[in-house]
């Protein structure tokens, strides 16, 4: 074991290789080359470029699928996926296994692939976990370590060869037989196939899953078929409907709701909305209705955002097409009103992991922000954040682009003060996820906290109506009305490793005592 620059104590190993610990914000520089894919070459590949095989399971025996191999699929169905399921069905009917499943994200749906977990035809997951999944992995079910990076970090780590993909599966509701595909048209439209891009460009072998096959060529291409080696038709890629989830829908709890409305007017108080001005609201109950109170605000100062950050939805559809918002740079749609939006207007903007949050790279969309809005399970007295375990120690959600939205130019957690009577903002967080250093704005429905970092914003608000705390005041008052939380219970073994966005261990994740 050793401890990193965070103060937290990490293994040295993890599943057999060595970790670089957390070195601090911007302090590790790599001193490599990108992750090199081995050449191919057209000779290969059928001459006339049709690459359509029958099945799923002829294209997964044709690139050599066997034990021990890295398996990637992704997440633009969110909770609606179907085909990763599938692979991992073929996978077990033919006894492969010790397989690692690197998923950009993991849903609900997915816990069919708990028994294949438990029998050894999965060996561990290196991806965000949600629900079940997480449950089993806390409780020390997986054979391996757990490995949990931000949708930036996932590429980063392709790129820079951490993890070299065996076979990635691309479902995309619209494809010809040449590779090319995208998720804007066919019938089972997600938006777009950015969280696949990595997998495409640096896999060994590139399979395209879809249901809806047109004629050369599929445009646009969000995936070049050049990447590609096979493509498959099934009868069904995914359920458009299930990349809504609950945490996509405006909030109507009268606290969540006052929350946002004290942070639209911080915002509107310090002067980050001005005319030009740019922002990510999330997709959380919360976050949308942040983006409807700055609605509001430009509407009422006669200004409007030069862009937005998606995650889109319905509501930041609203804002670009009555013209409040000049373009969505869009990451992720959370709605079918998104991906119509992106379909149809050019303002509507796809991206990817690698132009929006890859540390490894020359810049990225980030630090162009001018104000990030986003959640967190904990917060504690230094402004540290945790995002993927509860109070009871429980690894329960992915990072997403959370790590990454932290080098927006402001960056506002609105939280409540407590949940199920426990508090949120707590002496240590269970597991740091995010340094305090770049998160500058705590907004609860009782008080706002301001990082002593960011003295501009701490000298902007003074005269406000706005009701200023500290940090530690806030603490106070949760523990006043709620008392002081347990610390959860948890045992010596190590389930998950929280990978930092330069790919460095930040701190680990330990299972919960049974």
């Amino acid at each position: 074991m050793k401890v990193n620059a965070a103060g937290r104590t990490i293994p040295t190993y993890i599943n057999g290789e060595e970790v670089i610990g957390y070195k601090g914000v911007g302090k590790y520089i790599p001193q490599a080359n990108k992750m090199a894919p081995k050449i191919p070459s057209y000779s290969q590949f059928p001459l006339d470029g049709n690459k359509e095989v029958a099945d799923l399971e002829m294209a997964l025996l044709n690139s050599g699928l066997k034990d021990g191999m890295t398996i990637s699929t992704h997440h633009h169905f969110r909770n609606g996926d179907l085909v990763a399921n599938m692979v991992f069905d073929i996978a077990k009917k033919h006894g492969v296994k010790n397989l690692r499943w690197f998923p950009s994200a993991s849903f609900p749906c997915h816990a069919h692939l708990l028994p294949y977990l438990e029998d050894g035809t999965i060996s561990h997951i290196e991806g965000s976990m949600n629900g079940p999944l997480g449950k089993f992995c806390s409780e020390g079910k997986m054979s391996k370590t757990a490995v949990l990076r931000s949708h930036g970090g996932r590429y980063q780590a392709v790129q820079d060869g951490d993890v070299e993909i065996d076979i990635a599966i691309i479902a995309a509701s619209c494809a010809d037989d040449f590779g090319n595909a995208n998720a804007l048209n066919g019938e089972a439209n997600s938006g777009l196939l950015g969280f696949a891009l990595a997998d495409s460009q640096y896999a060994d072998k590139v399979i395209v899953v879809t249901d809806t096959l047109v004629p050369f060529p599929c445009v646009p291409w969000q995936i070049q078929g050049n990447y590609v080696d096979y493509v498959v038709k099934v009868d069904k890629v995914g359920i458009p409907e299930k990349i809504i989830s609950g945490t996509t829908k405006i909030t109507k709890s009268p606290d969540r709701l006052l929350i946002a409305e004290m942070t639209a007017k911080f915002c509107e108080e310090t002067g980050i909305i001005q005319d030009g001005f740019s922002f990510q609201a999330g997709a959380g109950g919360t976050s949308l209705s942040i983006g409807i109170y700055f609605g509001e605000i430009m509407r009422r100062k006669g200004i409007k955002a030069r862009f937005a950050r998606g995650g889109s939805n319905q509501y930041l559809v609203n804002l670009l097409e009555e013209g409040l918002v000049e373009y969505i740079l869009d990451g992720q749609t959370f709605d079918l009103e998104g991906v119509r939006s992106m379909r149809e207007n050019p303002n509507h903007v796809w991206t990817s992991p690698f132009t929006s949050y890859n540390y490894h790279s020359k810049g990225n969309f980030a630090s162009k922000v001018d104000v990030v809005i986003l959640g967190a399970t904990e917060v504690d007295v230094n402004f540290n954040a945790n995002v993927v375990t509860h109070s009871d120690g429980y690894l329960m959600h992915g990072i997403g682009g959370w790590q990454n939205c932290l080098f927006s130019k402001t960056v506002i957690l609105p939280l409540p003060l407590f949940r199920d009577r426990i508090p949120v903002i707590v002496d240590e967080v269970t597991t740091l996820c995010g340094p305090g250093e770049l998160i500058d704005v705590i907004v609860t429905e009782r008080g706002i906290a301001i990082n002593p970092l960011r003295q501009d914003l701490i000298e902007k608000a003074k005269d406000s109506a706005l009701p200023i705390m500290t940090i530690e005041e806030l603490k106070e008052e949760a523990e006043r009305i709620c008392g002081k939380p347990d610390q959860p219970k948890l045992g010596d073994k190590i389930i998950a490793a929280i990978k930092w966005v330069d790919g460095t261990v930040i701190d680990v994740v330990r299972e919960v005592a049974q």
